[in-house]
């Protein structure tokens, strides 16, 4: 089988079932005192057993070895994960060049460099940004986030992503999520694979509510897809590392950890391919709030206010009448970071290309830049289409906070507030 040739289970947040040997899934109940094929059965809770059955996070897994079998856990250096206590939030405009490929072999855990953070895992709200560049695969090492729930937003390469639940493989343009604890080995495929990073430290992302919109539109459940079991079972000297409260721990383990031979719930990855997103917009005037462009949300303890959001802003046709169309200068009490996947961006025409960013904090006032207003405010009424543009937005209701390495970094655009420098004044009162 190639990697192209996967298998995947489609549906978002539903109870799904894989088996990789016939019949290994238990008949009637979950943890039978011999389970079939001699497995172990374990399962794994992505939310406290008390939640509502409609918001209950969890998996069965049937597994070779269980998840207690390796050594302990002792902290490891990590050259890019953050210092919490050292950093503070900002009201400047900021924004970043995308992270050079690179030079010797780095995987992809080794890779990751954290850019702006808010919140906490040990509080369970808030989440973390970060840029990965990676050239080599992981070998004998195997990883799971305790911290947090993982958004990977690919721009370049490809890689095949190994879990306990099976495999996925990931190309610029889809998502893959990661829930919090599930372990996981990342193989690049066709690299250097460059992309960004969310950790997602609230309630795990969901589909928003469609509201007035409808039953239909934005992200539907059936894109998303959810891998098929598939597991490994080989023995070596391996390491097993976890993100533990910002910090990374290793621990010997003698056999792979994707070891699950069946599994059944509703706490498994998935991937979604953006370029499905059924666009809703304007037809008549006036530019639409970005929150009309949300794939996934994290929600926080007030109803209608995100933890973190998920936005993208793809292809799509602008038919507004006397209206102008780019996104319109504001101020926001949400704290947005902008990426770009490929393409350009209808707001900026220069210098945010992708693997770049942009952070705007909560009430720090930011839109397009002036040669994107000078041509903006000449065009004309005529239907156009954004084509060949992915960009997206992790917007939090918390600020994001620049780590040290964000702001002192050469990638940093210092310059960045002269894009609005030579707006015109139009008054004419």
């Amino acid at each position: 089988m190639t990697y192209a040739q996967l298998a995947y289970q489609s549906g978002f947040g539903s109870h799904l079932q894989s088996e990789a040997v016939p019949n290994a899934l238990p008949k009637g109940q979950n943890s039978p005192k011999h389970a079939p094929h001699g497995l172990y059965a374990e399962q794994m809770n992505g939310s406290a057993f008390t939640r509502p059955r409609h918001q209950n996070l969890r998996s069965w897994l049937y597994r070779i070895l269980p998840s207690v079998a390796h050594g302990d856990f002792q902290e490891t250096k990590h050259h890019g994960f953050m210092q919490p206590q050292s950093q503070v939030a900002l009201p400047n405009q900021l924004r970043w060049s995308a992270l050079p490929h690179p030079k010797g072999a780095i995987d992809f855990v080794q890779s990751w460099q954290t850019l702006a953070f808010n919140g906490g895992p040990l509080n369970h709200q808030g989440g973390a940004i970060y840029l990965y560049g990676a050239n080599t695969s992981m070998k004998d090492t195997y990883f799971y986030n305790a911290d947090a729930e993982m958004l990977m937003v690919p721009y370049e390469g490809e890689m095949l992503i190994k879990t306990e639940f099976g495999w996925l493989t990931l190309t610029p343009g889809e998502i893959a999520s990661l829930p919090r604890g599930v372990k996981f080995q990342v193989e690049v495929t066709q690299g250097p694979i460059m992309g960004y990073l969310l950790e997602n430290y609230g309630q795990k992302l969901t589909l928003p509510d469609l509201g007035p919109i409808g039953a239909n539109g934005l992200a539907n459940p059936r894109d998303f897809q959810t891998p098929v079991a598939r597991f490994e079972d080989i023995h070596g000297d391996f390491r097993l590392q976890c993100k533990f409260d910002h910090k990374l721990w290793e621990a010997k383990i003698s056999a792979s950890p994707l070891n699950v031979v069946a599994w059944h719930g509703n706490y498994a990855p998935y991937k979604y391919d953006l370029r499905l997103f059924n666009v809703m917009n304007t037809v008549s005037f006036d530019h639409p709030d970005p929150s009309i462009f949300t794939v996934l949300t994290s929600p926080s303890e007030v109803a209608g206010v995100a933890n973190i959001d998920f936005v993208i802003f793809p292809e799509r046709w602008m038919v507004a009448e006397n209206t102008f169309r780019p996104p319109y200068y504001h101020r926001n009490i949400m704290s947005e970071y902008m990426g770009l996947i490929y393409g350009k961006y209808d707001a900026k025409n220069t210098d945010f290309m992708p693997g770049g960013g942009s952070l705007h904090n909560c009430m720090s006032a930011h839109g397009p830049d002036t040669q994107t207003f000078l041509c903006a405010t000449k065009a004309n009424d005529s239907p156009i289409k954004q084509k060949d543009t992915l960009a997206f937005m992790f917007e939090s209701s918390k600020p994001w906070i620049p780590s040290q390495w964000a702001y002192q970094s050469e990638l940093r655009q210092r310059e960045y507030m002269k894009c609005w420098e030579k707006l015109p004044r139009q008054f004419k009162g």
